[in-house]
């Protein structure tokens, strides 16, 4: 066979650049070199085994957008959360606004103040339109003596009794107006708020601000105190509690009123005081609480000395009026004898009308001393 057809096909068949080849060569190898198996590293081996073991025990891993895996159980709790959320934030709302539904003093809180009965209310800066509006019924107790009472929003003691801020008044200096404002009421809450004076102590604060040189005025004090009768009644300025009838219920006094100061006739100062007091009180061991209602207006003058006899920096008394509610009419023993539902009527019987012994709105003056009534509520 010849030979010749093979040697005509080589020499038409184009031969291979010797740079094709090389690039070929060089291609061929990379290729190989990226496909062939490469030995895993020792942190792709451990994350490899621990993907394993969880597969193995049905532990499903964290999802990149899915947050942390949960099982049934958990699903379970967060059911059954949504379920008793919105009912028990109802009931949590509802105890925080009336903490006494609950059984006792879970949370230790003193339920007779602003507490019980809302928010403390602002101070008083002019008279009043009408009476507070009633309070929602309730009875006072030991721990909570003002429940069922306006006063339960009034403020603790002397800190009911706050002085305007003082200016010079005629003769009488910015700095001696603010004397005679803190005289009364350092008056006002020894002889309506001091516990010595309460259980029958003489009020020794309040007597020493008065002038010793008004005739008669502080002899008469002093006598009422000590030998008190129908004419000499120490209650017209002190509020006193026989300490062998009543007993004081807590330590807090609910107070609520206003002070003013204007210029006199006589070169002085006159300064205007109306205080409503309010006492709780029990009988010895007995837990019945009742409540004692005092409304006190005073008008004290500081006169200028130099024009007139007077002692320098002492006050003198130009009006003293007052309303006691809840308290024995025709008994003029130097006391208060507060009534309570459980006794029966005690003194002379109520020849006045009724009236509300928080209604700060109302006029008192001496025809209402003249004649004992009724109080309304107490």
């Amino acid at each position: 066979m010849s030979d010749k057809p093979s040697e005509e096909r080589s020499d038409q068949e184009p031969s291979v650049p010797d740079d094709v080849w090389e690039q070929f060569a060089r291609d061929s190898e990379r290729d190989i070199r990226g496909s062939a198996p490469k030995e895993p590293s020792a942190r792709a081996r451990m994350v490899s085994e621990r993907l394993r073991r969880q597969d193995e025990q049905g532990i499903r891993p964290d999802g990149w957008r899915t947050g942390p895996a949960t099982d049934g159980r958990k699903s379970r709790r967060r059911r059954w959360w949504a379920i008793l959320g919105v009912p028990l934030a109802i009931v949590l709302a509802v105890v925080a606004m009336r903490p006494s539904l609950l059984p006792g003093d879970p949370f230790g809180a003193d339920h007779s103040g602003a507490g019980a009965g809302g928010s403390a209310l602002p101070a008083e800066t002019e008279r009043p339109t009408g009476a507070p509006s009633t309070a929602a019924p309730d009875t006072p107790t030991i721990d909570r003596p003002f429940a069922g009472s306006p006063a339960a929003r009034w403020a603790d003691g002397a800190a009911g009794i706050v002085p305007p801020e003082a200016k010079a008044v005629g003769t009488r200096t910015k700095a001696q107006v603010a004397q005679a404002l803190q005289q009364t009421k350092a008056l006002l809450v020894d002889a309506n708020i001091d516990p010595d004076t309460l259980l029958g102590g003489n009020p020794e604060t309040a007597l020493s601000v008065l002038d010793p040189q008004q005739p008669k005025m502080l002899d008469d004090a002093r006598t009422s105190l000590s030998k008190p009768d129908q004419e000499h009644d120490p209650l017209r300025l002190f509020s006193r509690f026989d300490p062998d009838e009543v007993r004081l219920v807590g330590d807090v006094v609910k107070t609520r009123g206003r002070m003013t100061f204007k210029a006199g006739d006589q070169a002085s100062v006159v300064i205007h005081a109306d205080y409503t007091f309010v006492y709780p009180v029990s009988r010895g061991d007995s837990p019945e609480v009742t409540r004692t209602i005092v409304r006190r207006v005073l008008d004290l003058e500081l006169p200028d000395p130099a024009k007139y006899r007077v002692t320098p920096g002492k006050l003198s008394v130009a009006r003293y009026d007052q309303d006691l509610g809840n308290s024995a009419c025709g008994v003029y023993d130097g006391f208060l004898h507060p009534h309570f539902d459980s006794q029966g009527p005690t003194g002379a019987p109520a020849n006045g009308p009724t009236t509300d012994p928080y209604d700060r709105s109302r006029d008192i003056g001496h025809s209402d001393n003249e004649s004992c009534g009724v109080v309304s509520r107490t």
